[in-house]
Parts: structure tokens; C-alpha cells; sequence
């Protein structure tokens, strides 16, 4: 594999990681929010580039496979969030503004998914609003 696929596919898990800070900010992920987040990954992430995993398959994927593995474990939303935000502070450039605007598209879109978005992850939102940089276009 190239080092633009690897980087590809680190950027693919570490948003599976910040996608599931979103849905577990309340302390449990609903089904509701892991099906909003399977429908936005086949919907739009599949089209932002032709990076592939070692297995031929869409490295978008990765945020699937991160999401499941991090809930069948009950990580920490906190712990998931600061991981996803060291990975973006050392690589910025690997997020140009459409990607970060799909970003916040699909975190509040996954916080949406229920009845509305409860005060946690209202909260996570603004931070991943900040950490990105400018309002949300969501």
C-alpha cells in the first residue's frame, strides 16, 4: 500500500472514532444512530476518493468497521473524541473544507437521528464545530 492510501485509511478510522464520540456522548449508542450513520456512508463517503483497504474495498468502510468495534468494546465518547482530535491537529492538511464539511454534516446528522440532540452531544458538537474551524453547514 502507497503512504496516500495509508493516511487515507488512518483518516477513514480516526473519523469512525469521532463519529462514535457523537453517538455515545449520551453514554449509549441507539440503533437509530448507527443506521443514519450506514446510510450517510454509502450516500456520501463513498464518493470522496477511490482509496481502497487491503481487502479491495472502499477504505470509507473504515468508519463502519472503527464504529462497531469501539461499541462492541464501550469506549469512552471523551477518549474516542481526543484521539480524533490528535489525529487532525497532526494532520490538518489530509481534511480539505469539503471533507470537514461533511464532517460536521454527518456528526449532526448522527446527534439528529433521534428526537433532536440532547445537551451532550450539543456540546460535542460545538467542539468539533471549533476544532474544524467556522460554523457548520449543517
Amino acid at each position: 500500500m502507497t503512504s496516500t492510501q495509508n493516511q487515507g485509511i488512518e483518516v477513514y478510522q480516526n473519523l469512525g472514532k469521532l463519529f462514535y464520540a457523537v453517538a455515545m456522548a449520551d453514554g449509549r449508542v441507539h440503533i437509530k444512530e448507527l443506521d443514519r450513520l450506514k446510510e450517510i456512508v454509502t450516500e456520501k463517503w463513498l464518493a470522496v476518493d477511490d482509496i481502497e483497504d487491503r481487502y479491495h474495498t472502499d477504505a470509507a468502510y473504515q468508519i463502519e468497521t472503527v464504529f462497531d468495534w469501539l461499541l462492541e468494546y464501550e469506549k469512552d465518547s471523551e477518549e474516542c473524541f481526543e484521539e480524533f482530535t490528535d489525529f487532525y491537529q497532526s494532520h490538518s492538511a489530509l481534511f480539505p473544507d469539503p471533507v470537514k464539511n461533511l464532517i460536521k454534516e454527518t456528526a449532526h446528522a448522527i446527534a439528529n437521528s433521534l428526537a433532536g440532540m440532547n445537551k451532550s452531544e450539543l456540546v460535542l458538537l460545538v467542539k468539533i464545530d471549533l476544532l474544524l474551524g467556522g460554523n457548520s453547514n449543517s
